[in-house]
This record gives structure tokens, C-alpha cells and sequence, in this order.
């Protein structure tokens, strides 16, 4: 490797974790972190047991479950059946192969990208790796994270070494300021719209500019988490002094005279001045608005503003056919305003929306409203920290008296693995991820937007514009 010149965040952290270099130039990959979930796990757990082969390195992991958890009447036993077997046969696993593992009641629990950067145990720098495709949310803190299947898993569980190929690099600057309504969920909804669903692919993103560097942990965490939904595997943040400062006393970051090291290889992280990118995009966060998803990509999504777009305009057949696929789905007619959609349930939660900064936002908005009467409203913590914390702030009192569910932590209806989930047809604002058919159930409809967007979508019943309105003093 070519130290001297002049590299990216994505390349220094790299070549630092490079066992071996094949002739097909892939790499053999040292990875320091290991997330391990419920869903993904078994079949690696069970490669393991079948070669009789032991975890090279316990220590590296921690195991949680999260995506099948019920998020109310956790006091009582999971009813039977596949999640609660799933559940049970993680906690078997990790006793059997000394794995540390949090319990659904521990109040260390939570979604596992949620609570990886709570615990301290995402750093910078280092390569860390889950059975989910959402670890991209990882590198806000300038490491380099990515999802990875159960094979991949069971390589990992034996050897903590994984062959991969590098990607190209691009890099994202959003500058400006963002105006008052706009969040950063609207900023990633934004570049998704503009390269698409697969414009990421085969580059680590990393974002740079003002606009990010203003960004709190929290934020940085939801723009690298939805990486993914542009088709990069990976996205990065440099770190900075919020970094370290969000890190500082985390049960299991550096302490001490460790931190003091750890800080100084930390500093030399960030993307020389003068390093090359194979691709760049720059977007002024000043002219952007509120963003909702009209179909079932996230690409497919247009300011508050808007209207639900026509095919016809569409010159493009593939793409023709794509957009008339998902308005059929969607139930919805080219030409209606966004604003006039009527929703049945919303959703603030998940590993890209559920930390305590998104709980806040929301609790702004329904302050002092009520939720409309026909619409089934739901708050979900990413973590028992989380939970706990807003708890503290009253934040569950706000959302319970305007008329919301407030539930325990969990990956909830934004994956549907439990009994949180959309009936056939119903129509929900969320502040989760994916928005593709059946995501959050079977026919249901998803709308992605900001937590703020979706707190006032519950208040008036409908899709609604959040800069219309005087922020959390009035309902819509």
C-alpha cells in the first residue's frame, strides 16, 4: 500500500485492516467489531457447530436481539413461536460460545445500531461488521461499518477476518444552511432522489461539508444509516470534537491514558486535503424542504410541497413502468397533492429515527395537540437508554397525553417481524428506513419522512407540511 500519498478517511482505515492482499485484488480484512442479532445469527452459529470450530475472539462481539422483540408487555413472556425461538436460541448461542449477551429486559438493551455507539463499542477507525444492512450507521463515527450475510457471519464468528474488494470512493458535501422544518432525514431523502437507489453503488460515501459538520452524533447517525438505501454498503463522517466528546465516558470506549492514545490516531483519521474522489456531489442544504416518499423506494420521494407524479412525464419506459407499479400499490392518483394524503398510523422509531434527539423533535410538534381520532399512533425508543432518558424529560407524558402509544425499545414496525405491523391497505407516516411493498406488512403503505413531519402527520390525520404551522403550540 501507498501510505505517502495523499488518501481518504475510507482508504486509511482500510490499509490499516489489510491482512492480506489476493491476486484478484481483494483483501483479507482484520475486523474489530462484531454486532450479532437474532435474525442472521443462526445459520452462522450453526456452521460453526456443524465444523466444530470455536469464536476466535468472544470478546469482539455483543449479541442483542432486536428485530423480533415485542415492544409492549415486555414484563411478560414472549408468546410462542418463531420470534420467540429466535430469541431463546440467541441467548442458547452466546451461552454456549461465550458471546456477551444483553437481555431483552437489561437496561442495556435496545436496536443494535442504536446501542453499538450508546456502549461505546463503535470507535474510530475501526471495521465493524453486522448480519444487517443498516450497519452503515456506524461510520458517523468515522468507521468504516457494513452489513454483511449469515456465511459472512459464520467467517467472522471463526476467524474475525472477512475477504473483501474495495469500493470506489465518492464524496457527498452538503453546505449551507438548513432552513427551519428541514431535517437531516430530508437531506439523505434528497440525495437518494437525486442519484437513486443504486447511484451508491460500489462507492463508500463519505459526507463532508458544513451542513454535516453542524450535525449532532444523533444526525450523523440516521444520514450514514440510510447510506444503504443509495446503494452503498458504506458511509462515513469524519470524526471531529463532537465525536470524541458523544464517546468520553461510554462504558466501553478508551479511558484514561488509552483515550489519550486513542485520541491522538483518532485525529489522524479525517480525508487528507488534498485526497481524490471518484465521484463528487454537492448539495446546498438552503435550498432543500421537507421530503416524503410517495412510492415504495426511497428514491421515490418529493418535497411536502409537491404532488403525486405523473408516469406520463416519465420519458423513460423502465422507469415508467416502475413509478405506475408503485402508484398502484400505493393507492394513489398522479396529480393529488401530497398534503391531501390521509394516513392511519404513524411510526417514530427505529435505527434510523429512535434516539433521544428524534423522540424530542417529536414531542415538540404534539406538545399541547391531540392525535387525529382515526389515526393509531406509536413511539418507539431505539434503546432502554433512550426510553429511560425521555422518560426523565417527560417526553412520554407529551406523547401519551396528545394520544400516542409509548412502547419499549425495539426494531417495532419497522420491519414487522412482531405484532407491530400494517394491515392490508393501511397508510402510515414513518420515520423508518425502506419503504418497499410489504416492508412494515403485508400491503401496507409507507411514507418516509423526518420525525417532526411524522408527529404532525399524526396530529392532522394526513400528510401534512411542517412548516405551516407554529412549531409544538398548536394542533394542525
Amino acid at each position: 500500500m501507498n501510505t505517502a500519498s495523499p488518501r481518504t478517511l475510507y482508504d486509511k482505515i482500510w490499509d490499516l485492516h489489510v491482512v492480506k492482499t489476493y491476486t484478484d485484488g481483494t483483501d483479507l480484512l482484520y475486523i474489530d467489531r462484531h454486532l450479532v442479532q437474532e435474525v442472521s445469527s443462526p445459520q452462522a452459529f450453526a456452521g460453526l457447530t456443524a465444523a466444530n470450530r470455536r469464536i476466535r475472539r468472544p470478546d469482539a462481539q455483543i449479541a442483542v436481539a432486536d428485530h423480533a422483540v415485542p415492544t409492549r408487555d415486555r414484563h411478560l413472556p414472549m408468546v410462542e413461536g418463531l420470534a420467540s425461538r429466535q430469541v431463546a436460541r440467541l441467548q442458547e448461542n452466546c451461552a454456549a460460545h461465550g458471546i456477551p449477551y444483553i437481555p431483552v429486559r437489561d437496561r442495556r438493551h435496545g436496536i443494535v445500531h442504536v446501542i453499538g455507539p450508546e456502549l461505546g463499542f463503535t470507535l474510530p477507525g475501526a471495521v465493524i461488521v453486522c448480519g444487517d444492512s443498516h450497519t452503515s450507521t456506524h461510520g458517523a463515527f468515522g468507521a468504516i461499518g457494513f452489513g454483511i450475510g449469515a456465511s459472512e457471519c459464520e467467517c467472522v464468528f471463526a476467524t474475525q477476518a472477512l475477504r473483501q474488494a474495495k469500493q470506489k470512493s465518492m464524496r457527498v458535501t452538503f453546505e449551507g444552511k438548513r432552513a427551519a422544518g428541514v431535517e437531516v432525514k430530508d437531506m439523505i431523502l434528497s440525495l437518494i432522489a437525486r442519484i437513486g437507489v443504486g447511484g451508491g453503488t460500489g462507492y463508500a460515501i463519505e459526507y463532508a461539508g458544513p451542513a454535516v459538520r453542524a450535525l449532532s452524533m444523533e444526525a450523523r447517525m440516521t444520514l450514514c444509516n440510510m447510506s444503504i438505501e443509495a446503494g452503498s454498503r458504506i458511509g462515513l463522517v469524519a470524526p471531529d470534537d463532537k465525536t470524541y466528546a458523544y464517546l468520553e465516558g461510554r462504558p466501553l470506549a478508551p479511558s484514561g491514558p488509552m483515550r489519550e492514545k486513542a485520541l491522538a490516531f483518532w485525529r489522524t483519521l479525517p480525508s487528507d486535503a488534498d485526497a481524490r474522489f471518484d465521484r463528487e456531489i454537492v448539495i446546498d442544504v438552503s435550498t432543500l424542504s421537507p421530503h416524503v416518499s410517495w412510492g415504495t423506494t426511497p428514491e421515490e420521494c418529493a418535497p411536502i410541497a409537491s404532488s403525486v407524479p405523473d408516469p406520463a412525464n416519465e420519458p423513460d419506459p423502465a422507469r415508467r413502468a416502475r413509478m405506475q407499479r408503485s402508484l398502484a400499490y400505493m393507492g394513489l392518483t398522479p396529480g393529488t397533492p401530497l398534503t391531501d394524503l390521509r394516513i392511519d398510523r404513524v411510526f417514530i422509531g427505529s435505527c434510523t429515527n429512535g434516539r433521544i434527539e428524534d423522540l424530542r423533535a417529536a414531542a415538540a410538534i404534539v406538545a399541547n395537540g391531540r392525535v387525529a381520532p382515526h389515526v393509531q399512533a406509536i413511539v418507539v425508543p431505539g434503546s432502554d437508554q433512550v426510553r429511560r432518558t425521555a422518560e426523565q424529560e417527560g417526553l412520554d407524558r407529551i406523547f401519551r397525553e396528545a394520544g400516542f402509544e409509548w412502547r419499549a425499545s425495539g426494531c417495532s414496525m419497522c420491519v414487522a417481524m412482531n405484532d407491530d405491523r400494517l394491515a392490508e391497505g393501511e397508510r402510515c407516516a414513518s420515520t423508518s428506513n425502506r419503504n418497499f411493498e410489504g416492508r412494515q406488512g403485508k400491503g401496507g403503505r409507507t411514507h418516509l419522512m423526518s420525525p417532526p413531519m411524522a408527529a404532525a402527520a399524526a396530529l392532522a390525520g394526513r400528510l401534512t407540511d411542517i412548516r405551516e404551522r407554529n412549531l409544538g403550540h398548536e394542533a394542525i
